[in-house]
């Protein structure tokens, strides 16, 4: 069973707002939408329906790289039942690509098609299955292309250009137009200091591409308005990003999509890039009926991007007592096809590639390249899981030289406050990585299973293969490894980011209710919860309404980043004390004559009352309201970023740093080669946990997601065709609570005087240690280097 501990230093700051009302911040409040989805009731955007609806369909490429000769749609035009057929000639605007940054993603490919599972054409019929049919019935004639598929293919003289005509490209740090883009960060002079190294290690190491694996398919419903316009009901991380992207392919005003977010099952990155919210917009428009789509299991594997796979090398030096000399490190990133975030996520995994270690010369170069591999994009960590892989295994190698403890070398270079990053900004806010390592390593180890101990029988579901009964016990042996990472909060390098928030307060049958009106996407994470309980504390109600998401109030950005509770939860919390001010207005007006109280006190809403801050009720808040409503809407940003120099990576381009450890406990059968991993023990800074079941929650999420990675999860793309071989549940393999162990979470609470209450974004950082942590224990079981994930049996057999 999970536990968790929570630890306030003594004389710690938490910038948080004195609260007395029941269900505010700190508290562990259940969530509103809990009941319905643990019984089944919660309606997701595949639940949708309406009358008279449509059903849309995606033809997509049977190949990776192809001219497209012809496309013949006459006999599925001709099936009973179907309404529209659509290819790229078809779409209304001269605005035809779409992307969150660079626009080269075509709505329908035009020409050739750049990876397996592009959309090339559109139905809509009466029935599913009638769409499916007629899709099948669409021929399509392909000249196939050569494909790239890697660095060598991609940047080699004679590369096919998977972009022709990028006019960037000659631009310094994009050497080459199969680059997307590319990131240097140089600081100090590394190869002075390589000469005062008394060890240097290096490595060369293999992340494999992850999917998201959300449960809940892309999905969504389009339904045409008489005004011309659309309006949108669907599963997105982003709405206003969407808003910006549909429109101009529709050549529609932004006012004419109307969009609303419908139920998300799961997000995890991949649903920020669009997916079929263009698609189903146009049959609605084509056809003047609501249109509805849904992905089955497979399309969703094609449906959305990826997690980058990555080529990693990178070269450690030290002095005899462990203190770091240098880094040098070369990260390369598959961005797929399209550009998707690719350049966000270069700058993540370049920026924080020297990890949570103080070392002041680093020369690390990031890239992510174009090929006819699927497009990969956001994924919970988002760049700096792949630096955390090879970094960590650095570590771990070079105590191995050292003949140090791993866990002390890392503690003797742990960055603290104050520390100047490889980029040249200074972490201004608590960075107790050295703590956190100490805390995992202090935990008391799970007890050696009885038949690891004395031979004897054991239930063959603790044992390394489960229920498939492969083992008793033989040749298995147990590792311990460690790991700790540091994530970034936030949009950076420069961008705008901000949020929206609406709140209204009045009084409904004589009681005080706040609505809370946001464009934040709910996709699992429990924003819900705590705007309600921001809410709740900072206008001392418990009566908290929250509006549906929409594009009716302004953006929220995205559920990414591990930005919305600082984002949007700083967002509710402004306009809530935009709110009460106005209460405390009001207030004085009405009844400043009758108590000086009014005029000279700190007056607080607690409660559904006016209080001093001595506790002294000066007033009920419906009282003071007597038939009136405040609605404020106020934007929140947080303080600003730079983009990081493109020759030197110099720059302050993050807004907020993140840490955890792990601990991992694993038992491998050395002739099977299989893994059981036993515990997942992690500490984590979150600042202050504003609802600590959600906290726990996510850290143990996240944990998982990165377990995944480290044993079973891979999309595996054929090298000579670029066709993804394993898109189903089936042959992609994601954990389940027969896989998942023990997740001990320790919490820390140590504010950043920078965020709203003090709090901290949490919800990528478990992902980036928890898989060299799990690879270390591997390692420390086997011997074996171990420089790729996933780890499959054939690596700890040596039958690769």
């Amino acid at each position: 069973m999970a536990q968790n501990t929570r630890t306030v230093p003594a004389g710690t700051p938490t910038n948080v707002t004195q609260n007395h009302t029941k269900g505010g911040i700190g508290e562990s409040t259940l969530r509103p939408d809990g009941t319905l989805k643990v019984t089944g009731e919660f309606a997701y955007s595949s639940d949708m329906w309406h009358e008279d609806m449509l059903w849309g369909q995606t033809l997509r490429s049977t190949v990776a790289h192809a001219e497209i000769v012809s496309i013949d749609i006459s006999e599925a035009l001709a099936m009973s039942g179907v309404y529209a057929v659509l290819t790229y000639d078809d779409l209304p605007a001269e605005m035809k690509n779409y992307g969150l940054e660079i626009q080269d993603t075509p709505v329908l490919a035009h020409g050739r098609v750049r990876h397996h599972g592009e959309p090339v054409a559109l139905i809509a019929a009466d029935h599913p299955e009638t769409a499916r049919r007629a899709a099948a019935k669409v021929k399509i004639e392909y000249r196939e292309l050569p494909v790239v598929t890697d660095e060598a293919s991609a940047l080699a003289p004679d590369a096919p250009l998977i972009h022709e005509g990028r006019d960037d490209h000659h631009i310094g740090h994009v050497p080459h137009p199969n680059i997307v883009h590319r990131q240097p960060i140089i600081r100090g002079n590394v190869e002075e200091a390589r000469k005062r190294a008394d060890v240097i290690v290096e490595g060369e190491y293999t992340f494999g591409m992850q999917d998201q694996a959300f449960l809940g398919p892309e999905s969504g419903l389009a339904v045409p308005c008489e005004d011309g316009g659309v309006d949108l009901y669907v599963a997105t991380q982003w709405l206003h990003s969407d808003l910006k992207q549909i429109a101009p392919v529709l050549g529609l005003p932004e006012e004419k999509v109307r969009m609303t977010l419908s139920g998300v099952g799961g997000a995890f990155g991949g649903r920020e890039d669009l997916s079929m919210q263009i698609h189903a917009c146009l049959l609605a428009l084509r056809t003047g009926k609501p249109v509805k789509i849904v992905y089955n299991r497979f399309e969703s594997f094609f449906g959305h991007v990826h997690r980058h796979p990555a080529k990693l090398w990178y070269e450690h030096g030290a002095t005899k007592d462990g203190k770091l000399t240098h880094l040098k490190a070369r990260i390369v990133l598959d961005g797929g096809a399209y550009a998707s975030a690719s350049p966000a996520v270069v700058g993540n995994a370049s920026s924080l590639g020297a990890g949570p270690y103080v070392v002041d010369d680093v020369e690390i170069e990031a890239v992510a390249l174009y090929t006819n591999n699927p497009p990969c994009g956001a994924m919970r960590g988002f760049g700096a899981v792949q630096a955390c892989f090879a970094y960590e295994a650095q570590m771990d190698k070079l105590a191995a030289k050292l003949g140090m403890d791993p866990v002390e070398l890392r503690q003797i270079n742990a960055m603290e406050q104050g520390t100047i990053m490889p980029t040249g900004q200074v972490v201004d806010s608590p960075a107790p990585v050295a703590e956190l390592l100490r805390r995992v390593k202090a935990r008391p180890l799970p007890p050696e299973q009885q038949w690891l101990a004395a031979g004897e029988d054991a239930d063959v579901r603790a044992l390394p293969g489960g229920l498939s009964n492969t083992t008793h016990g033989e040749g298995v042996v147990r590792g311990v490894g460690y790991a700790v990472g540091i994530k970034n909060v936030g949009f950076s390098e420069g961008f705008d980011d901000y949020s929206t928030a609406r709140v209204r307060l009045e009084v409904i049958n004589g009681e005080p209710v706040a609505m809370v009106h946001t464009a934040m996407a709910e996709v699992g994470q429990g924003g819900v919860t705590v705007h309600a309980q921001i809410a709740r504390t900072e206008l001392g109600v418990t009566q908290v309404t929250i509006h549906p998401a929409d594009t009716q109030v302004g953006s929220a950005g995205s559920t990414s980043a591990s930005r919305q509770t600082y984002m949007t939860g700083g967002a509710v919390k402004n306009t809530c004390e935009k709110v009460r001010e106005a209460v405390l207005e009001i207030g004085r007006r009405k009844f400043g004559s009758y108590h000086p109280a009014w005029a000279t006190a700190e007056l607080l809403l607690e409660s559904g009352k006016v209080v001093t801050d001595g506790g002294e009720v000066l007033a009920d808040l419906a009282d003071v309201l007597e038939g009136e409503a405040i609605d404020q809407e106020h934007e929140f940003r947080h303080r600003p970023t730079v983009a990081f120099d493109l020759v030197t990576g110099q720059g302050d381009g993050h807004v907020q740093y993140t840490f955890a450890a792990h601990r991992a406990v694993v038992e491998v059968d050395t002739e099977l080669g299989l893994v059981k991993v036993i515990e997942l023990a992690t500490a984590q800074d979150v600042g202050k946990a504003l609802n600590m079941l959600s906290v726990v929650g996510q850290i143990q999420g996240g944990t998982t997601q990165g377990l995944g990675v480290a044993v079973m999860e891979e999309i595996i793309v054929d090298p000579k065709t670029a066709k993804v071989r394993n898109p189903s549940f089936t042959d992609y393999l994601i954990p389940t609570i027969l896989d998942t162990p023990t997740i001990p979470v320790d919490v820390l609470e140590l504010a950043d005087p920078n965020a709203p209450y003090g709090l901290r974004g949490l919800g990528e950082a478990p992902t980036l240690s928890s898989t060299p942590a799990v690879l270390a224990a591997i390692r420390n079981a086997t011997g074996l280097e171990l420089n790729k994930t996933p780890v499959r049996p054939e690596a700890l057999t040596g039958t690769l």
